[in-house]
């Protein structure tokens, strides 16, 4: 036997049926404390460091793949 049931219902109504807390009080002030914290590091951040942090974590991760397939084909071709 296979049974459907749907419910029909808005997330705070599931939450207070399911005897879930409330945190939305929470969840606004922790994301209100994120957007200061950002707001206030962006500040302190230029443009151009952060794309240079950015680009030199994406060159220093591509060398390491490529000595990673360097090393993998070197064991490959002289262990026949």
């Amino acid at each position: 036997m296979k049974m459907t049931i749907e419910v029909d219902c808005t997330p705070e109504e599931a939450r207070r049926f399911l005897g879930l807390p409330d945190v939305s009080a929470l969840n606004d002030h922790l994301v209100g404390e994120m957007k200061k914290r950002i707001d206030a590091n962006m500040t302190m951040i230029s443009p151009d460091e952060l794309v240079k942090n950015w680009m030199s974590f994406g060159a220093g991760a591509q060398e390491h793949f490529r000595k990673l397939m360097e090393v993998g084909m070197s064991a490959a071709t002289t262990k026949k």
